[in-house]
């Protein structure tokens, strides 16, 4: 019997989260007996890059990855979550399959993140159980995508709105959280001082901040999972 082998990567920084997924390809081994699943794990964006360079590299595929969209910002600054990690996934390993898992259940986060990733299945952490593991690596690998029942009646309770925030608006609210003033702003985002100004208006109107104040953007924006 020819086994089918796959590379799993499991980018979570909750250990217990991170066995759960492992259980779930164990099970998988145990039940299907064609198919073995060779593990890595990363527990922040800074590892999971080393990884994701080291198989591009290499010319290596990693077949699955479960990616966690709350993960502190990288080192650098340069991956502020693991959306960032889902963006380079999708850049340097294009034939990956990826399976994003979040706390995160606000409508516009979870069509921002569908909409940048385009992942092959979508999890809400507060969905997951050993039997919906299970299935959506099953169907992710043959039938893709797999999405988690609260993502699903988000797809059918909302049309997506036109307006996301993309990884330029996600790092203006970043620098704003660090403290960074507006005048330095155009130094760290390649925008010029307006066209800044005018996607915090927009990210306002899109987050329903009514106050002027960045205090209150950034705390909205924490709360629905953007920062």
């Amino acid at each position: 019997m020819k086994i089918k082998k796959y590379n799993a990567l499991i980018i979570d920084d909750h250990p217990l989260i991170s066995e759960a997924y492992k259980s779930a390809f164990s099970f998988l081994e145990n039940q299907e007996k064609d198919v073995s699943f060779h593990i890595n794990t990363a527990n922040c964006c800074d590892t999971a890059n080393v990884l994701i360079e080291e198989f591009s590299s290499t010319n290596q595929n990693i077949d699955i990855i479960f990616l966690d969209i709350s993960l502190p910002p990288s080192k650098d600054g340069k991956l502020l979550s693991g959306e960032d990690l889902g963006l380079l996934i999708n850049d340097k390993l294009p034939n990956s399959k990826i399976i994003i898992s979040t706390t995160f259940n606000d409508n516009y986060r979870v069509h921002s993140i569908l909409k940048n990733i385009n992942p092959d299945g979508f999890l809400v952490k507060n969905d997951i159980t050993p039997v919906e593991l299970v299935m959506a690596i099953k169907e992710v690998l043959s039938e893709p995508p797999y999405y988690s029942k609260t993502v699903m009646k988000m797809l059918r309770d909302q049309v997506m709105n036109d307006y996301f925030l993309d990884d330029l608006d996600r790092r203006i609210l970043y620098e704003l959280s660090m403290g960074t003033k507006m005048k330095d702003m155009p130094n760290l985002v390649p925008l010029s001082f307006a066209a800044i100004e005018k996607r915090k208006r927009v990210i306002r109107k899109m987050l329903d901040v009514s106050s002027s104040e960045d205090r209150e953007l950034i705390l909205t924006a924490k709360e629905k999972g953007f920062l």
